[in-house]
């Protein structure tokens, strides 16, 4: 693991099992990354070994699972709540089971060193709760 990854909000909940992670990777909480290796019985030999190596640049929301010998691309997003065990193409965003689109350039998904003021947050928040009162007539 390369010094520079960062765990956003503590990483707490992660489980990250011998895997290859390259530099400037943003790791949020409750993130899975490891084997997937299943047994078959008739070969007598275990497949799909291996672990995933995770390129440059690349940011692994909530609660993403990262499984087996695969490689996610440089630049790329993983969503949050994905299960991935397929390789993910660089400058990629990953959701849902093993689906991914390209990653529109002038986005930056989820991270970015320039983080919004929380009283923005707070704010679009009390308006989202007004417009929700109003619409559903709750005083």
């Amino acid at each position: 693991m390369d010094k520079s990854v960062l765990f956003a909000h503590h990483g707490r909940g992660c489980t990250i099992v011998a895997a290859k992670i390259c530099e400037n990777v943003v790791i949020f909480q409750n993130v899975s990354i490891g084997a997937n290796l299943k047994y078959n019985k008739i070969s007598k030999e275990w497949e799909n070994v291996g672990n995933p190596i995770i390129a440059k640049n690349v940011i692994i929301a909530d609660g993403a699972k990262i499984l087996g010998p695969i490689a996610i691309g440089e630049n790329s997003v993983i969503g949050a709540g994905s299960i991935i065990t397929k390789d993910i193409p660089p400058n990629s965003v990953a959701f849902g089971v093993n689906k991914f689109k390209p990653k529109d350039e002038n986005y930056d998904l989820i991270f970015n060193p320039n983080m919004i003021h929380f009283q923005k947050i707070i704010e679009a928040n009390k308006n989202l709760i007004a417009t929700f009162n109003k619409q559903n007539g709750v005083i």
